[in-house]
Parts: C-alpha cells; sequence; structure tokens
C-alpha cells in the first residue's frame, strides 16, 4: 500500500507547478546577481577597471587613446571620476543589486542627450513614506557630490601638474620614438578629457537638482528646502572653480567641448 494517500497525491500534484515556478525565479535572481550583498562580481573588478573612461573620452572627440600603462594617480583620477559621470540615481535599487557594470557613454557623443528633469521626477514619482525622506535623499545626493568633488579635484590636479612636467620633459627626452611621442600626447589628452567630462557632469548635476528643489518645494513645501539650496549652491561653485584652475597642458590641442 503507497505511504502517501489519495488527497495528498493530489495536493502535491497542485503543488508542484508552483514550486517549479518559484525554483526558476530563484536560479535567474541568482545569476543575475552582482555578487554577494549586491556586490560587484570579482570578476568585473580590476585595477583598471575604469581604463575605459579615458579611451571613451579621446574616442568619442576622434582623438585616439595612450597605450602607456596608468599610473597610481591616472588610475584613481578614473575611479573617482566613474561616480560623477555617473548620472544620479540612474539605476532603480533593484538595478544596483542584480545588474551589471556598464561603461556610459561621453557627452560628446552626438546621439546622447540630457534631460535635467529625469532626476527630479524620480525622486518625486518614487513613493516615500514622508515628503522630508525626499529633501533627505536630495540633500544627501548633493554632499555626497561635494565630498566626492574634494576627493577628485585633489587627485586632478596632481596628476595635470604631471601632466606638465611630461610635456616639458618631451623636448629633453633622447631618441624619443614618435611612438613614444604620441602615446605621451595621447595620455594628456586622457587627462584633461576625463577633467572636462567631470565638469560638465557636475553641471549637469547642479541644473538636475536645481529642477528637483524647484518642484519639491511646489509639491512639498518645507523648512528643509533652504539646506538643500545651500549644498546645491555649495556645489555649483566648487564646479565653477574646477573650471578656472585645472587648465589642459595643451589648451591648443584638446578641444573644450561644450556639453
Amino acid at each position: 500500500m503507497s505511504a502517501i494517500s489519495q488527497p495528498n497525491r493530489i495536493r502535491l500534484r497542485r503543488l508542484t507547478p508552483s514550486l517549479t515556478v518559484v525554483t526558476l525565479i530563484g536560479c535567474a535572481l541568482g545569476g543575475c546577481a552582482g555578487g554577494d550583498f549586491g556586490r560587484t562580481r570579482n570578476n568585473a573588478v580590476t585595477d583598471d577597471m575604469h581604463r575605459w573612461i579615458g579611451v571613451e573620452a579621446t574616442g568619442s572627440v576622434g582623438l585616439k587613446s595612450s597605450e602607456f600603462q596608468l599610473t597610481d594617480l591616472e588610475r584613481q583620477l578614473r575611479d573617482l571620476a566613474y561616480p560623477l559621470i555617473e548620472p544620479p540615481h540612474s539605476r532603480p535599487l533593484w538595478k544596483s543589486v542584480f545588474g551589471d557594470y556598464k561603461p556610459i557613454a561621453s557627452p560628446w557623443r552626438q546621439n546622447v542627450t540630457y534631460d535635467r528633469t529625469a532626476y527630479g521626477r524620480l525622486l518625486i514619482d518614487e513613493p516615500h513614506r514622508s515628503h522630508t525622506s525626499r529633501y533627505s535623499v536630495l540633500m544627501d545626493d548633493a554632499r555626497d557630490d561635494i565630498l566626492r568633488f574634494e576627493a577628485f579635484y585633489s587627485t586632478a590636479a596632481k596628476v595635470i601638474e604631471l601632466d606638465r612636467k611630461r610635456n616639458a620633459s618631451l623636448k629633453l627626452v633622447s631618441a624619443l620614438e614618435p611612438k613614444e611621442r604620441a602615446d605621451a600626447i595621447a595620455r594628456m589628452d586622457e587627462n584633461a578629457l576625463i577633467v572636462q567630462w567631470v565638469e560638465q557632469c557636475l553641471q549637469r548635476r547642479v541644473s538636475s537638482y536645481k529642477w528637483a528643489l524647484e518642484r519639491m518645494v511646489i509639491h512639498a513645501p518645507d523648512g528643509m528646502a533652504s539646506g538643500a539650496d545651500m549644498l546645491i549652491g555649495e556645489l555649483a561653485a566648487q564646479t565653477t572653480a574646477m573650471a578656472g584652475s585645472l587648465t589642459p597642458v595643451r589648451p591648443g590641442k584638446v578641444l573644450q567641448v561644450g556639453g
């Protein structure tokens, strides 16, 4: 006699399709996961994982990238640039956990469009338990950008200064091969364009934050708006200061492309 009664067999048959669906969903999510606890997979993390930023910057304006290896500061410049060129809240939460790391097109690509309202619309449309949490998110984003900017600016200033020395040394190096000279010039152009890329993205962020704050004041007025406005103003001032101090080593060669 079978150990499973007829009613139990019927219940098991009914549960089997549901269990199969749950199992398949679990496998699919497991295969898409970026890593444990939402971290990027180890095979996507390398020392030069942001090298593509320089390649994209020069390639988008018709220049060749350098084949020189990155110095520690140049690698740090690219690592610090990435969170500033990635649009804030450009991916929903589930993508930050399950999505893969992807390169970003430079602002000089002809087919890249910028929507200054996207950040604010996403912030307003997302469900929040309290309207003050929206102000908190905006203030946190602006504050984070200020901290990231300070680290990036410090590194960028060092890289540009070393590029000035590199440029001066080109006249002194004996038996300099044309390929070496071309790679040195390309690297200086890369570094300068990365700084300009971050500068343009920060200007866009300031514009997006201002648009979001203006709408939030209309949707849900709150005293926190003044604090948010001060942070946005500080970020705008820092961006303007960077534009006036970090000039390219080869201003006549590297294009000052508008965003």
